[in-house]
């Protein structure tokens, strides 16, 4: 028995194909971002993170891709996110497969992270429309990411620390400089400069007034 063809229905736009553009366009610039992101890992390294030239920058990136693959992976996803921005074809999906494949870093397309990121190792997944202020500091095995039902992830602060394993889920604030600790489970806002412990996380420590 032959069903009857579809009917035809006008397309409706996506709002979501422009909130990916919007993202998209906030990319910091590629040699911004692997700068900062470069002088956070010497530093948290004990190693050398004043760079003297430009020529020193681009050495000292080559050196830390060498010896860290979580920078290797990050420098994959900078490079991703700027050819996107950029309109280019085909390479960013290569870059982001590289990212995954050297240091098991998958950054979806919509992610926007600040410069000066600082992954200690790999195993790190981040999606959703998420924000990453500067400074972040993000420990292995931790997803930053989404709830069942939308597409709106985290927005996470400056300075901010996530240990190992922890967990960030959900459109929920993590504050300028707060802490989040190992295995912890975030679905629920967190003020700056404090700690959040448990599944579901909770805070902890709260900073002293005024």
């Amino acid at each position: 028995m032959a069903f009857p063809p579809m009917p035809r229905t006008p397309a409706s736009p996506d709002p979501g194909v422009d909130r990916i553009r919007d993202a998209r366009a906030r990319h910091p610039g590629l040699r911004e971002a692997l700068a900062a992101d470069a002088r956070v890992t010497a530093a948290y390294r004990g190693e050398r993170y004043e760079f003297r030239s430009r020529w020193d920058l681009l050495w000292q990136c080559l050196r830390l891709m060498a010896v860290s693959d979580a920078f290797l992976a990050q420098a994959c996803y900078r490079l991703k996110a700027r050819l996107q921005s950029l309109g280019v074809p085909v390479l960013p999906r290569l870059a982001h497969r590289a990212a995954m494949v050297l240091g098991q870093v998958a950054i979806g397309d919509p992610v926007v992270i600040a410069p000066g990121l600082y992954l200690l190792h790999g195993q790190v997944v981040i999606d959703g429309f998420t924000e990453i202020g500067p400074g972040a500091r993000i420990a292995p095995f931790v997803t930053i990411g989404l709830q069942p039902g939308s597409f709106d992830g985290p927005r996470v602060g400056a300075n901010v620390s996530i240990g190992t394993g922890a967990k960030v889920l959900g459109a929920v604030r993590v504050g300028n400089g707060a802490n989040i600790g190992a295995n912890a489970v975030v679905i629920t806002d967190i003020p700056a400069r404090t700690t959040a412990v448990g599944v579901p996380a909770r805070v902890h420590e709260r900073p002293a007034p005024g």
